[in-house]
């Protein structure tokens, strides 16, 4: 049912007979939560404003400096996700193998230098380069996060975490109006939208260090807890997560990649990767554009895209707890924060007063707050873990498409008119994600039945928690959700 509660409530209860204290599990998650949440949290932030400083760049003199005319700005936006498409399958492979903590400092590192490098452009050519390579680093980010909240945390605890660490994308974007309105009244020696890549790609560069010191590989691996917390860690997320993430079930398995592209639910979820990211990546590179067209000036611009980062950020958080207190009500969430922007669309293409069209921009504000739910989705209905990075990379690689096809709408032929073909297509867009979440909501529910017939509705992961059961090697082995009696879909 959609109002079903989390398991905290039996996790309670059972700690009576639990040989790990209540005190002990609150100390854990605590712990977890202060360091890799917060790297999470802070790297997410700097991955936003160095993917999205190239709206506020373009304001403040970028075009005109690099000579850019016709759809060449609208190719600068799109061609990032081009290097996102190129190196994402190959990274998740990597995010596998590799020990996590310090590829994700060395891809940092190298994506900050080349925000940095980008304020050296002068030309179309320089400025496309610099994107496809910061597209090819950043391409890590996102599907290694999905990696490392699975390894930490529980199911009932991953919609929430995955919300907090997304949720760096509109505080990024806070950030970066607030600062970029302070470095756009720099006009010397250089133009203030090399300030802007100079700046926030050196910060960038040296929080790597933090993550290569302060992330740890593996639960193992995690110096800020103890023998008993670390076993804790592990046991927890065994039985209430969705398996041990680590090198001993770190091999690529062929079988749960041809699962995964078997699995229905994968293509659900591709759908509405797609279609919420055509309207991501429209506004993310013609924001400011957009803002501009409606006629604020480019200071202006900066300013009040506050309240946007503001509604954003609230959404992703609020609906991310939701969805971890309720387990099954994610699919209502999706729609629900879909609905305002599909109103927001409407009003801007149809109506040419400036308030109602800024009103109606802060109502689009809520459409990024559907990318994280389905990523919280996919953290909890898959297990396997080369069918989790699989459905991960099909996610990304759909994201990528999307953002790549949305800056495409925003015609420069309409740039005056304040672009209403393309937020035409942002209400086509969200109006779908309504209808393929519905969907997918009920091939779930049709999947646990079943389950629920050939296994008995009582044989669910419910009364999995450590201190109830006995764990045996069989619970640490890489098996998949389709392998896994009284594994229930999440909603």
């Amino acid at each position: 049912m959609a109002g079903e509660p989390s398991a905290t409530a039996i996790d309670e209860e059972v700690q009576e007979i639990s040989p790990y204290t209540k005190a002990l599990a609150k100390r854990v998650i605590r712990k977890i939560d202060l360091r890799v949440l917060a790297i999470m949290f802070v790297t997410y932030n700097l991955n936003f404003i160095d993917k999205t400083i190239l709206s506020s760049a373009a304001v403040f003199g970028l075009r005109v400096d690099n000579g850019l005319v016709g759809t060449e700005y609208a190719w600068v936006g799109s061609i990032f996700y081009f290097g996102y498409l190129v190196f994402e399958y190959p990274t998740t492979i990597l995010i596998q193998r590799l020990p996590i903590g310090k590829y994700l400092s060395v891809v940092t590192l190298l994506w900050g230098a080349i925000v940095a490098s980008t304020a050296a452009c002068t030309s179309f050519g320089g400025l496309a380069t610099c994107r496809f390579f910061l597209g090819v680093a950043e391409a890590t980010i996102s599907p290694a996060f999905v990696y490392v909240t699975s390894q930490w945390y529980t199911r009932d605890e991953i919609p929430s975490r995955t919300g907090v660490w997304f949720a760096g994308n509109s505080c990024g974007g806070f950030i970066a109006s607030l600062l970029a309105y302070g470095i756009g009244q720099i006009t010397h020696p250089l133009h203030p939208w090399q300030w802007m890549f100079i700046i926030f790609g050196v910060t960038t560069s040296v929080w790597s260090v933090v993550i290569f010191f302060g992330l740890p590989d593996t639960i193992n691996d995690a110096k800020f807890l103890t023998e008993e917390e670390k076993q804790y860690a592990e046991d927890r997320v065994v039985i209430g997560g969705t398996g041990r993430t680590d090198p001993i079930n770190s091999k690529w398995k062929v079988e749960q990649v041809i699962e995964c592209f078997t699995d229905p639910k994968t293509y659900f979820f591709a759908v509405i990767s797609v279609l919420t990211q055509i309207p991501n990546g429209g506004t993310g590179s013609f924001g400011n554009l957009a803002l501009t067209s409606f006629g604020f000036t480019s200071l202006q611009s900066t300013l009040v895209t506050l309240p946007a980062s503001v509604i954003a950020m609230t959404t992703i958080l609020s609906t991310g707890w939701l969805a971890s207190r309720f387990r099954n009500i994610t699919t209502f969430l999706i729609v629900a924060v879909v609905i305002p922007p599909v109103v927001g669309s409407a009003l801007i293409f149809s109506v040419k007063t400036k308030g109602i069209r800024l009103f109606a921009y802060y109502l689009l504000q809520t459409g990024p707050g559907a990318i994280p739910l389905t990523l919280g989705l996919i953290s909890s209905n898959y297990k396997g873990v080369t069918k989790k990075m699989t459905v991960t990379a099909v996610l990304f690689l759909t994201y990528c498409a999307g953002n790549i096809a949305g800056p495409q709408f925003f015609k420069s032929s309409e740039e005056k008119s304040g672009y209403p073909t393309a937020f035409k297509a942002i209400l086509i867009c969200y109006g779908l994600v309504v209808v393929v979440s519905m969907a997918l909501r009920t091939y779930l529910t049709f999947v646990n039945k079943s389950r629920d017939k050939t296994e008995g509705a009582a044989a669910t992961e419910q009364s999995a928690i450590p201190g109830k059961i006995e764990l045996t090697s069989i619970d640490y082995e890489d098996v998949t959700d389709f392998n896994t009696r009284g594994f229930r879909y999440r909603m």
